[in-house]
């Protein structure tokens, strides 16, 4: 077994962490992650006049179809004249409206309402004249609202279930009876149509309601993997800036080279001792120049294969408790352990595995209560990293909760002893980055206390050199 335990360095800045406690409101501005952005994502498309158009050829097509199935099939003989003038209305809407407006404009929330409270009043026109809530296609009311309920905010969504909802009870009291095929209206009871009412308003409640959250949770979802994209592109432009400081070395190399020509023939031929000692100067400066420029062109070149393209399991978790070496009352340390007979493994530089690690210990040292503890381990088959910290642990509440984003309790600047102020996309960010990676991310409560976050990934997928 070999062991070597790495004290932190120097302090780095810290990058962003994750939390752990309770699923609450981040406080970074002052805005609830879910209550400015909420709304607004789980809408966050809106409704486009396409979406509209074809939404509404649909229903009324389907109420055409029903109609003339009713009639032909069921020996059933609504008052054709008028439902199809109502449905003539609806189309003749329906065809100002795309033709008014681009397919592809976004309606405001306010237009979009009432596009759709005109689609409630004209689905309720056509069961008034076809049996109100007698008739089971009264369902088609449940249509504009769930459109609301994916794509509008929660107070147009409710004003447009509380109208569905008064349409389905004014239908179970008011409309006209459908005539049969011997003439004799078709009588269905009140009590039934007054059932028939109120499992509609359930319906709308229900379905409505799933489709809401589960526009929420895939706008929020979309939200945190666009913040993912964006730090993981940062690593990137920065494990960049060493190929980028090489070729700048090189361009500049020449221009300095003529500058040094040029101020040693000054110096050659200076007419005063003023003019040569200030060409003398130049000389020095212009070789400290060019030895400053050959470091940065040599470093590259050496990290390339070193640092930039490899390191090793005690480089990599040195790396990431650096940043956190001067936190007040913590101490981080770092252990590397590996079973007997088994090399230890240079791993590739991956920016999401130093960003993930950085962000986990990053949490531990704010929820400390004095150690935070970095433990890489290697065998034949894997590699594995674990923060540990004796804090608090995660709230048994919430562990089904951790790797969703928007789960934060982490404190406010001031009593953050990192000063991160956290959005709750730390956890989210860090464990779809080493998920990319191919690890395995598990976290629990450890004992007696403290929490524990570990990676885990086969060995031949970080490994350099590994087929």
């Amino acid at each position: 077994m070999v062991s070597v335990r790495t004290p932190a360095a120097a302090a780095l800045k810290p990058v962003a962490g994750l939390d752990k406690t309770a699923a609450a409101p981040a406080q970074g501005d002052g805005r609830t992650p879910m209550g400015e952005w909420g709304d607004a994502a789980a809408h966050g498309g809106r409704l486009r006049v396409r979406t509209l158009v074809t939404q509404r050829w649909l229903v009324l097509a389907g109420e055409a179809l029903l109609l003339m199935a009713a009639g032909l099939g069921l020996g059933v003989h609504p008052p054709y004249p008028l439902c199809f003038g109502v449905i003539g209305a609806g189309a003749w809407i329906n065809l100002l409206t795309g033709v008014a407006s681009p397919g592809q404009r976004t309606l405001g929330d306010l237009e979009a309402a009432g596009q759709l409270a005109v689609d409630i009043v004209q689905i309720t026109a056509l069961m008034f004249l076809t049996g109100g809530t007698g008739n089971p296609f009264v369902l088609l009311l449940i249509a504009p609202v769930t459109l609301a309920a994916a794509t509008l905010p929660v107070r147009h969504t409710l004003a447009l279930a509380v109208l569905a909802s008064l349409a389905s009870l004014f239908l179970a009291f008011l409309a006209l009876p459908l005539p049969g095929a011997d003439g004799a209206a078709i009588v269905v009871s009140r009590p039934y149509r007054v059932a028939a009412a109120i499992a509609n308003i359930t319906g709308i409640a229900l379905i409505a309601g799933y489709v809401r959250q589960a526009a929420a949770e895939a706008a929020r979802m979309a939200l945190a993997l666009d913040v993912t994209q964006t730090v993981l592109s940062r690593e990137q432009r920065l494990s960049a800036l060493g190929a980028l400081a090489a070729a700048a070395a090189h361009e500049l190399g020449t221009p300095l080279a003529t500058i040094a020509i040029v101020a040693k023939e000054m110096a050659r031929e200076a007419p005063t001792a003023g003019v040569k000692e200030d060409a003398e100067l130049l000389m020095a400066q212009a070789d400290r120049c060019r030895e400053i420029l050959r470091r940065l062109t040599e470093t590259p070149d050496k990290a390339s294969d070193e640092v930039h393209e490899r390191l090793s399991l005690r480089q990599l978790v040195q790396e990431v408790i650096e940043p956190h070496a001067g936190v007040k009352d913590v101490r981080v340390e770092a252990i590397v352990t590996g079973a007997a007979g088994t090399h230890a493994p240079d791993i590739q530089r991956m920016p999401e595995i130093i960003h993930a690690l950085t962000s986990f210990v990053e949490n531990a040292v704010d929820f400390a209560a004095a150690e935070v503890l970095v433990t890489a381990r290697f065998d034949a088959e894997t590699i594995s990293v674990e923060v540990r910290d004796d804090g608090p642990g995660f709230a048994p509440e919430i562990l089904a909760k951790l790797g969703e984003p928007y789960v934060t309790t982490r404190p406010g600047a001031e009593g953050s002893r990192t000063g991160h102020i956290g959005m709750g996309l730390g956890f989210f960010i860090s464990k779809t980055l080493l998920e990319r990676t191919g690890a395995v991310v598990t976290f629990q409560n450890g004992r007696p206390r403290g929490a524990i976050v570990s990676a885990r990934w086969p060995r031949g997928r970080i490994e350099v050199g590994a087929e």
